[in-house]
């Protein structure tokens, strides 16, 4: 009977270490994974458009790390940001897909034609990265430093007056300093 005692408690002992050891290598799992979903946040342009098909950068490197998205889906990125996720996640390199939507070859901003703005505020709650200001029932305009030009101000606009044109040799210097992968795709 001490032996079968014996027995029960040296198998219990080992089923805890067991337990124990899958926690730690769980725990250690989710620190790196955590780690690659930052390192390749850190290569996204930030935007915030929403391209990719995810509601933003966090989300779409999270898909990235757990595989369930190509490295393709990053337009503002362009292809300089497609071949660093490939670098990074050990894929091979391709072109953005087209179907998530093309960069013109020079970066471009939202610019709003001021006296035509009623301020309705459509645009300024769809700016992912708070570059629009104004108030409501008064003009609005647009930080040029702060805007990605993800052009998700553009179609809530009931009046048509937001356009997107080329960033101006300050804007852009001021993008190439903050976010030079915006500017490099």
């Amino acid at each position: 009977m001490t032996a079968l005692i014996a027995f029960v408690v040296m198998m219990s002992l080992a089923g805890l270490s067991l337990l124990a050891n899958r926690a730690a290598a769980n725990g250690a799992d989710a620190a790196a994974r955590a780690r690659l979903i930052e390192r390749i946040n850190d290569l996204l342009p930030q935007t915030q458009c929403g391209r990719c098909t995810f509601a933003g950068c966090r989300p779409y490197a999270t898909a990235l790390a757990e595989g369930s998205a190509d490295i393709n889906q990053c337009p503002p990125g362009g292809d300089n940001t497609a071949e660093a996720l490939a670098k990074l996640l050990g894929r091979p390199p391709k072109s953005v897909d087209p179907q998530f939507g093309v960069m013109p070859p020079v970066p471009m901003i939202a610019w709003i034609d001021e006296p035509a703005c009623i301020g309705c505020t459509k645009c300024i709650q769809a700016c992912p990265v708070d570059a629009i200001v104004g108030a409501q029932r008064h003009m609005h305009t647009v930080i040029a430093a702060d805007c990605t030009g993800c052009e998700l101000c553009i179609p809530p606009c009931p009046v048509d007056c937001i356009e997107m044109r080329p960033a101006t040799t300050s804007a852009t210097e001021v993008l190439g300093a903050s976010r030079p992968h915006v500017l490099s795709g």
